[in-house]
């Protein structure tokens, strides 16, 4: 049905992109961390500088924050985007995929999802419905992003007052930022797959030294998703009774998207403005209903300008807007069911004062106002209006010891004014009107021992005012199969967070260990009551006491650069999350996940092998059935053509055990399993 419904489409355009994107490809070999060696120096690696952290307010390299941050850039991220921002992020330690089939995956930052992971597009918020409903997909396509920076924990809070989990920023550089003279641009394609994509993207920027422009295309097509065994699990079959049927492919999970963008900024020697405009386009099966097709649409308009060096007092300033129009249709036989759209305007203003002696930091307002409403069968939450105005400060103070700067302390809090309005309606009783003020603060501290090894901390406390969907919803979710109920009543949720981290770096040698507690006053979770409405159970929102603690660890370490370069890696997670009013395990937390790679290059080959092993999940909540453990095996090879193009082709073959592989933290977890054994190639470059 979804195929079908694309056919108006001209197969001629796609295979012109396509022929374009394989033309001005070449290989995405700069500002990235070198795979393969240069031909005449086998042994030798690029040495590169650190990475700025635009999701940190004052720029500074990953390795100088205070807060746990993982950054995804360049070839790396090239070789690790999947067709979602969940499943691109999900083997970064402590996070995980809200998997709800190929086409739609949220993050999940220690455990934590929805509106307390902060998801964001160049520093300003994106507005969509995908926190309303796992079902509903992010609307940012991964093919065009150029860097994910993802800050975990509470000391995250300055980039929004929801981010008690943490941020993830993506950023596209759709409005150039820095002076350019010349064309550069860097294309993509991939074709293959568990889900037989055919994907492909370019992008181009061009200038003159003051006048830069942007352009970038995209465009995706999927079919269902192969998978090994039923789309079923055994445990749900005889829980439940659903027979196991469609072996060997997930049902309803094709899709076809496109989108892209266009921006324009002046650049100084001091700063730059520019404007953007961008499309979103995406349509694809839900998975857990065979006849259901979403049609999004997101149309976004950016303005940003930022300038240094401006006097001692103020000494740099950063403006964002963005004005975004999403909606999106249910279609169920092909006839429109439910309709959702999210319109608003959110902002920035953010000052950096000059040094006051070692002190440096900034101040800034933030303000969102957002509209939402859904009409149709499945409208499960009033129409509603969103207002909040913020006010943040950071600040960062160096010490000197025995050696220049070796200590570092940070602080900084915000204040939030949130209006969350209902319209009411025959379902959801009286217009009501709730206004909240969350508080939040941070404090933490760096200490660099010597020049391999350092240590941080973070202490926080949280406030997070209820969205509109805890707030006020009442009515039947087919996503999730519960009838769920809001409460109009709830306060401010809050909770205190302390971690800490290990960092160790020598030479080519590094690994990082962290360890946290979070402890929730009035956590609030979505339980399971054991009532039946409209056939389905009841599920309320509530609020409760309730604890997240865990680790997660990544190395990297050179063990030889004899016949070739030879880089093993490390990786590991752990959270477990408990409600304390009760003693019972909180649903969908992610296991115990332990992981091991192995990377090779020599002149113009590389190859790459990954195990990661995922522990049985037995710990569940009521109403929730266990997930068995699976190991996951996925191989890499890559080779730099000998042409002046420097394209660089790959392929990945994934899932090499065709494990059935079930993600704990998925509402579909017995649904809807992992794709199966699979290659997917492609070819990529820069120019």
């Amino acid at each position: 049905m979804l195929l079908t419904a694309y056919e108006a489409r001209p197969l001629a355009r796609k295979k012109l992109f396509l022929a374009i994107a394989f033309a001005l490809s070449n290989p995405l070999l700069a500002n990235t961390q070198a795979f393969a060696a240069d031909e005449n120096a086998d042994s030798e690696t690029i040495a590169l500088e650190q990475v700025p952290v635009t999701a940190n307010p004052l720029g500074v390299g990953s390795d100088q924050l205070v807060v746990p941050v993982s950054v995804l850039n360049g070839r790396e991220l090239s070789l690790s985007r999947e067709s979602t921002l969940g499943e691109t992020l999900k083997n970064t330690p402590g996070v995980s995929s809200s998997y709800f089939g190929p086409n739609a995956s949220r993050p999940i930052i220690r455990g934590l999802d929805g509106d307390r992971v902060r998801i964001m597009q160049n520093g300003v918020g994106i507005l969509d419905a995908a926190s309303l409903s796992f079902d509903h997909a992010v609307a940012i396509d991964p093919l065009v992003i150029e860097q994910i920076d993802v800050v975990r924990g509470p000391a995250a809070l300055l980039y929004g007052g929801s981010a008690v989990g943490g941020v993830v920023n993506a950023i596209d550089h759709r409005i150039p930022k820095e002076k350019l003279d010349g064309i550069t641009g860097r294309g993509e394609m991939r074709l293959g797959g568990a889900e037989d994509q055919k994907n492909g993207a370019i992008v181009l920027d061009a200038g003159n030294g003051l006048f830069a422009v942007h352009a970038d295309f995209y465009q995706r097509e999927t079919n269902d998703l192969e998978i090994p065994g039923y789309a079923v699990s055994k445990r749900k079959s005889r829980a439940d009774g659903i027979a196991r049927e469609n072996r060997g492919r997930l049902v309803n999970s094709a899709s076809r998207g496109d989108g892209g963008a266009l921006g324009a900024s002046l650049t100084f020697d001091n700063g730059y403005a520019g404007l953007s405009y961008s499309t979103y386009n995406n349509k694809y099966g839900t998975v857990v209903e065979e006849d259901v097709i979403i049609d999004q649409n997101s149309d976004r308009w950016d303005f940003a300008t930022e300038f240094s060096e401006l006097g001692k007092v103020v000494e740099r300033v950063k403006v964002r807007l963005a004005h975004t129009d999403y909606k999106h249709v249910e279609l169920a036989g092909g006839e429109p069911e439910t309709r959702f759209s999210n319109r608003g305007l959110e902002g920035s203003i953010e000052f950096g004062h000059g040094n006051i002696g070692p002190l440096n930091g900034v101040v800034g307002l933030q303000f969102q106002d957002s509209r939402f409403e859904a009409i149709g069968d499945e409208a499960f939450v009033p129409r509603n209006k969103t207002s909040s105005r913020g006010f943040y400060i950071y600040e960062e103070l160096p010490f000197s010891l025995s050696n220049a700067d070796d200590l570092k302390l940070s602080f900084g809090g915000r204040v939030d004014r949130v209006d969350v309005d209902s319209k009411g309606g025959d379902d959801f009783g009286d217009a009501v009107s709730r206004s909240f003020t969350p508080r939040s603060f941070a404090a933490g501290a760096l200490f660099k021992l010597n020049d391999q090894w350092s240590l941080s901390s973070n202490l926080s406390h949280n406030e997070r005012a209820p969205s509109y969907f805890e707030l006020y919803a009442n009515g039947p979710h087919a996503a999730t199969s519960q009838f769920e109920i809001g409460n109009a009543d709830f306060d401010v949720e809050r909770s205190n967070g302390i971690d800490a981290q290990v960092r160790w770096k020598s030479g080519k040698h590094a690994f990082n260990v962290s360890a946290y507690y979070t402890r929730f006053s009035n956590f609030i979770g979505l339980f399971n009551n054991g009532d039946i409405e409209d056939d389905l159970p009841v599920a309320v929102f509530d609020q409760v006491g309730a604890t997240f603690r865990g680790i997660e660890a990544d190395g990297k370490f050179r063990i030889s650069e004899r016949y070739g370069i030879w880089d093993l890696t490390l990786r590991g997670d752990y959270v477990r999350a408990k409600n304390r009013d009760t003693g019972d395990d909180l649903p969908r937390i992610t296991p115990l996940r332990i992981g091991a790679g192995l990377n090779y290059a020599f002149n113009r080959y590389g190859a790459r092998l990954d195990v990661l092993h995922g522990f049985k999940q037995s710990r569940t909540a009521d109403f929730e059935l266990p997930t068995d453990s699976y190991t996951s095996v996925n191989a890499m090879v890559t080779y730099l053509l000998p042409t002046r193009l420097r394209l660089e082709a790959f392929a990945k073959a994934n899932n090499l055990l065709d494990e059935e592989i079930r993600d704990h933290a998925s509402f579909l977890k017995d649904l809807a399993p992992q794709g199966g054994r699979s290659l997917l190639i492609g070819l990529r470059g820069e120019f």
